[in-house]
Parts: structure tokens; C-alpha cells; sequence
């Protein structure tokens, strides 16, 4: 697979973020991302999204990309778990538009929105995987919902007694049941009411006896808006705005969960987009912020995505591997106004036979992962596993802040290739409790420093690990 980002995908200035860094939303700085569909599985939150090329003008818009969190701070990025090559029959070069995707019976189900060649209208499409990480396949080899203008936003949910609904649909709402093998329709298609204030992007759920239909409202700007209903077919009775419409975001599109007792709604703003140049273009960026229903089970208006992120749930263990793309915050700059590129310092992540690692490392570039629990002060040592052509960069793990306490520095050898990967491990000074980890890298200025796929903190110092 080719590299996940073309650039780290216009970071804001430096300059905006003075050390320490606290801002945490959006929540993806390695790569233009939208349309957050999350899903709570076995205690982990699964963030499918899609993806706005580094080039996109317009929607340019090629694979689904997920990433996970236990914590709602930290993301882990797994890469492409989909893409226009997986319905090989469908438009190649652009319109992975906005997915979903729902477990059933042990299997998972995306369901998104592409095009057929040569047609302008769109179809909605399913893929199916033995895990939540896919690979997902095509599940049908043609598409599960006949071209249509309105074909696009689908979102799913299964009901008390087992009955599955689909829903999807710009400008208008339309909505078919699923059969129990999540791959083919049974019924009629109906198309619903017009909603107040509806434009796009539906997401569809049931929580405490109620059934909600959260949705961009209309455009543009949009908004969120949503509407509540008795039963899963409605009918829907519109409720006001969760997020109301706002000059900074032509688009939006909600996903809501609840995880670990506490409720969130994800959406986008073009945040970093707007950081890098003043012309308006569709790179988005995923947000979320926590919010609290009210007794009867209404939601109440949210503020504008704000940068503070939400609070984090739990701790980092890092006395067990913690891989380099597990993420709070990363660095890099790009102040041009015409959105040429001139990044530095930055990363970048990317797939290869080390599965996801973390490249293009340069000087001054680092990391946060927030709320690293070190415990008593057992850990005696860093460990990394790198991989480097050339030697001479340094990798710095400091507390808190980009200037605070350094307790490691661990000098990264010559590997022998970038995908040659060997563990390194260097002294670390007394550590107790819990910290923000940044972890900035040193070397050569200008020049890709090497890769780095995983850290972790060790109980005791000796020969550094065998190499992969």
C-alpha cells in the first residue's frame, strides 16, 4: 500500500502552539479525515473515516481509514481498511464517500456511498470482515441500493428485535429494512417525511426507549440537527439543533456513541485546511466533544467544535508495547498561504512489513501521548523499535511538555534500511505517576530522519531486544 499521507496533511503553524501543547481537537492531525461513523466494540471505540486526499479541491476521496481508542484521547491509526479497489466494478478514482459499519453474528458490515462509471448518480455499496480491522471485501459484487441522486450518508442500526434499517439520503430521507444477513434488502424503500432543517449525513441509533436521527442540517453552513422517534420507522419529530449552523464549516456529519458511561458526538471542521491557506477547500479534519442528555432523553445545543479536546477515560500502559502511531497531538508546519507545501518539523505515518509505523521524521517533530501511567518508578529503560538508513537522529522522551523534564534520550543508529527494524533501548531516569509523554525527535534539519514503529518503558536495563 502506498503511503497513508502525500504530507501531514496541513498542520497548523507551529507558531500557533506554543509549548506545551494542549490542544487535542481535531483529533486526526496526520491526515485530512471526515464523516466519523464510531463504534464501541468489546470496550474499544473503532472511528471509521473518510478520507480528503492532500490535493482535494473538491471531494477527493479514495478509501475509508480507521483508528481506534480506549482512552477517546489517544488514536491509534490502522491505516486503509477500504478503498475504491474493493468494488473493482465502481468508480476508481474518486466518491468513497461517507461509511458506516455495524457487527452482526461475529462479522462486520461497512456500508458506503461510491459511483459507477459513467453514471452521475450514486449507489450505496456493503463489504464485509471477519474483524473490525477489515480487510473488508465486497460483499455482493454489485450494489446493494440501485443508482440514485440521493444515494449517499448511510447509516444502520439493528433494533431491539433484530430487525436492521438502513437509512441514507441528500437531500431527502429514505429508509428499506435488511434482511439478517446484513447484504440484501427486504421490502419496499421509503422515502420519509421531510425533516426539518435535513440535509445529509443521517446517523441513526436507539438509546433508553427512544430512537434518535441526528443529521447535517442544512447547507450551507451546516449544522447539526435531529429528531426523535417512538419507533425505529418514525414517525420523526424534529428537536432543534445539537450544533447550530456556523460560517466556519460548510459541511458537517454526526456520529454518536456512548462509551464507558459518557456520551459524544463526533463531526468535522476545516480546521487545519484553514490554518494552511485562505482558499476554502474539502480537507477536513474530525472532531468530537462530550455532551450530556437530559432527562426526558433531548440533547442539548453544543458549542462550535472547540481545541480542547474531551477528557480522557484511563491510562497508557507503557510497560506493554505502545505503537509510535498511538497519537494524542502531533507537530508540523506549513505556513504557506497558496497551499505549497514546506513542512517542517513533522510526521507522517504510513504501512508497510512492519504494519503501521510512523515516517518522515524530522528535526523538531515530536509526539504526545497523554496520560502515560509509569506507575511507582519501576521502568528502567526506553525502548525503540527504529529503522534507519543512515544514523544520527536522537529521539527525546520528555514529561509534560516540549520543555519539560527529559528522562530518556535514545540515539537511533543505522539499521541498515528504512524497513530494516531493530529495538533500541536506552537508560531512563526515575519516573513516577502519570505524565504526558512527548516524544521529539532530533537530527539532521531538513532531511527525513528514520521510522519508528513502537516504544515501550522496560523493568530492567540490558541487551536491547532482538531485532524483527
Amino acid at each position: 500500500m502506498r503511503s497513508m499521507l502525500t504530507g501531514l496533511c496541513a498542520l497548523l503553524a507551529t507558531a500557533l502552539f506554543p509549548a506545551p501543547v494542549s490542544a487535542d481537537n481535531p483529533i486526526i492531525q496526520t491526515l485530512f479525515t471526515a464523516d466519523p461513523a464510531p463504534l464501541v466494540h468489546n470496550g474499544t471505540v473503532y472511528l471509521y473515516t473518510s478520507h480528503d486526499e492532500e490535493e482535494a479541491r473538491n471531494f477527493v476521496m479514495r478509501d475509508w481509514r480507521l483508528y481506534t481508542s480506549t482512552d477517546m484521547v489517544n488514536w491509534t491509526d490502522h491505516g486503509a481498511v477500504a478503498s475504491l479497489k474493493t468494488f473493482p466494478w465502481a468508480r476508481q478514482d474518486n466518491d468513497a464517500w461517507a461509511p458506516q459499519v455495524i457487527e452482526r453474528g461475529g462479522k462486520f458490515y461497512m456500508y458506503v456511498p461510491i459511483s459507477v462509471a459513467g453514471s452521475p448518480k450514486n449507489v450505496l455499496a456493503v463489504a464485509v470482515a471477519d474483524t473490525p480491522y477489515g480487510p473488508f471485501k465486497d460483499a455482493l459484487g454489485h450494489p446493494l441500493i440501485a443508482p440514485a441522486r440521493d444515494n449517499i450518508d448511510p447509516t444502520v442500526a439493528i433494533d431491539g428485535d433484530g430487525q436492521a434499517y438502513l437509512y441514507w439520503g441528500n437531500p431527502d430521507l429514505w429508509r428499506v429494512k435488511l434482511n439478517p444477513d446484513m447484504i440484501s434488502t427486504a421490502g419496499p424503500i421509503v422515502k420519509m417525511p421531510r425533516l426539518t432543517d435535513y440535509q445529509e449525513g443521517p446517523w441513526f441509533y436507539r438509546r433508553a426507549g427512544h430512537y434518535y436521527m441526528a443529521f447535517a442540517s442544512t447547507c450551507c453552513p451546516e449544522g447539526i440537527g435531529y429528531a426523535m422517534s417512538d419507533h425505529a420507522t418514525g414517525p420523526w419529530q424534529y428537536k432543534g439543533s445539537i450544533m447550530d449552523h456556523d460560517k466556519r464549516s460548510s459541511g458537517n456529519h454526526p456520529g454518536i456513541i456512548d462509551y464507558k458511561g459518557h456520551s459524544y458526538v463526533f463531526g468535522f471542521n476545516y480546521r487545519f485546511n484553514d490554518a494552511q491557506t485562505r482558499e476554502h477547500r474539502e480537507r477536513r479534519s474530525v472532531t468530537v466533544t462530550e455532551f450530556h442528555y437530559n432527562k426526558d432523553g433531548t440533547i442539548p445545543m453544543q458549542p462550535w467544535w472547540d481545541t480542547v479536546g474531551v477528557k480522557q477515560l484511563g491510562t497508557i500502559d507503557p510497560f506493554r508495547r505502545v505503537e509510535a502511531e498511538t497519537i494524542a497531538w502531533t507537530s508540523a508546519s506549513d505556513t504557506s498561504a497558496s497551499g505549497a507545501h514546506n513542512w517542517a518539523p513533522g510526521v507522517r505515518t504510513a504501512k508497510g512489513a512492519a504494519g503501521m509505523y510512523v515516517t518522515h521524521v524530522l528535526d523538531g517533530g515530536y509526539i504526545i501521548v497523554r496520560g502515560v501511567d509509569f506507575g511507582t518508578g519501576a521502568g528502567k529503560s526506553f525502548d525503540a523499535t527504529i529503522a534507519a538508513a543512515t544514523g544520527g537522529g536522537a529521539i527525546d522522551l520528555r514529561l509534560d511538555s516540549l520543555t519539560g523534564p527529559r528522562v530518556a534520550t535514545l540515539a537511533v543508529p543505522a539499521t541498515g534500511g528504512p524497513e530494516t527494524w531493530r529495538t533500541e533501548t536506552t537508560p531512563l531516569a526515575r519516573t513516577r505517576g502519570v505524565h504526558d509523554v512527548f516524544l521529539v525527535f532530533h537530527g539532521k534539519p531538513g532531511e527525513p530522519l528514520f521510522n519508528f514503529d513502537a516504544w515501550q518503558i522496560g523493568t530492567a536495563r540490558g541487551k536491547p531486544r532482538a531485532s524483527r
